[in-house]
């Protein structure tokens, strides 16, 4: 591999699979920043170039407040104005001994600033370009996309919604789906440059996403000639599958899901009389009684607090969840035993609110050898790595003071 991380890199984690490897990305919101943030996870190193006012990512209100202390942790920041010619060389300088280039930004902009895949292929022909879009190239790549438009366009948002009101999933799901795809086309593509010994371009996109994601409702109507139906009126596979209202107004998943299930949750809870009724002697009978079955399960399951019935399916070893939201997992047991939570600092600059934020991250959900994958260091601070990357690349102290003066790296670069 191409990339030399620092000292640092190396001392925190050796053994992980891509140490070694040197990433350089230009990216921003979340489909970018979820690629790097993977190659980051799995050891590389991951050098993000920014404008010297700072990704914009790092200022979103709302629903984006998380969005750059999450997706940007184990990188370090460039900040460098490449509209100037000594930015681009800076930048290509870096380029030229990197093992990866990934980008985000609206087609054409890349190759307007000198660095499109030809240029940069040319430059360093070892090179793996990985380019996050809206859609692969075809009819639709001109157009602008966003998680919400290719929800919509793929099928997802009809599938998600109650009928007539289709609804984007409550995550960046396809954003992210791009990142994952796209680093696995660099897996791939670095695979492959051990045998050939030559990089390649790789594409991901939002709108075939969307497409994968909805494929199993495609094949579903292959298969029966019966469109899909959305999810809250779906005809489920299974009978017990839903969330009841039970004692005080609380709420619970709960499932049986095969027959051996429906066995146990009629002996757990003494539903003798649906046991050895035969209309419900099987899961497809289930599925047919549903409409008559289920008011009555709702009924007899109302009685119990969501407690007491967690405690017996978990018991019998029956399917059930309680309805969660996302700030709870901060105290998830499960999480906290495991170290699926990692403790990290967002800068004032990485936080959306203005000053240092302290608390913890949700890692990569994998395990190598047993062992999660390390938060090494936390999202950068504007520009947090120049001076260090500059000084890698064989600038001098008198380079770096006039590339300050001349405003092509910001004047605040630290030592």
């Amino acid at each position: 591999m191409n990339g030399a991380p620092t000292s640092s890199d190396a001392a925190a984690g050796p053994a992980l699979p891509l140490a070694g490897l040197r990433v350089v990305e230009f990216t921003h919101m979340v489909m970018g920043p979820t690629c790097g943030m993977i190659l980051g996870d799995l050891g590389a190193e991951v050098v993000k170039v920014e404008p010297l006012a700072g990704d914009s990512t790092r200022n979103l209100l709302g629903a984006g407040a998380g969005f750059f202390g999450l997706f940007n942790r184990n990188k370090k920041s460039l900040a460098v104005d490449v509209k100037q010619p000594a930015g681009r060389e800076i930048v290509l300088k870096l380029i030229a001994h990197a093992d990866v280039f990934s980008e985000n930004f609206k087609g054409g902009t890349m190759a307007r600033l000198g660095f499109g895949y030809p240029a940069l292929g040319s430059l360093n022909p070892r090179l793996i370009y990985v380019s996050h879009k809206g859609f692969l190239p075809g009819p639709y790549e001109h157009r602008t996309a966003l998680d919400e438009v290719v929800q919509m366009m793929g099928g997802l948002a009809y599938m998600t919604g109650p009928e007539g009101r289709p609804l984007r999933a409550g995550s960046s799901v396809n954003d992210i789906m791009g990142g994952m795809f796209g680093a696995i086309g660099v897996l791939a593509a670095l695979a492959e440059r051990q045998r050939t010994g030559r990089g390649q371009e790789v594409q991901s996109a939002l709108f075939e996403n969307t497409v994968l994601l909805v494929a199993q409702h495609m094949m579903q109507f292959a298969v029966t000639g019966q469109p899909a139906a959305p999810m809250p009126s779906r005809i489920s596979a299974w009978a017990v599958y839903d969330v009841f209202t039970v004692k005080g107004g609380e709420q619970i998943f709960l499932a049986a899901v095969s027959d051996t299930q429906w066995a146990l949750l009629c002996s757990e809870f003494g539903f003798a009389d649906l046991q050895a009724d035969a209309r419900l002697a099987s899961n497809n009978h289930r599925v047919r009684a549903r409409e008559w079955m289920m008011p009555i399960l709702r009924e007899r399951f109302a009685a119990f607090g969501s407690a007491e019935l967690a405690a017996r399916f978990e018991k019998r070893g029956l399917p059930y969840a309680p309805i969660t939201r996302p700030e709870d997992l901060f105290d998830d047991p499960h999480l906290a035993s495991t170290g699926g939570l990692a403790p990290v600092t967002l800068p004032a600059s990485a936080s959306g609110a203005g000053h240092e934020v302290h608390t913890r991250a949700a890692l990569l959900p994998l395990a190598l050898g047993g062992r999660r994958l390390p938060l090494r260091r936390g999202p950068p601070a504007l520009g947090e790595h120049t001076r260090e990357l500059l000084a890698g690349l064989g600038y001098d102290e008198h380079e770096l003071a006039r590339l300050m003066e001349a405003r092509v790296i910001r004047p605040d670069t630290g030592p």
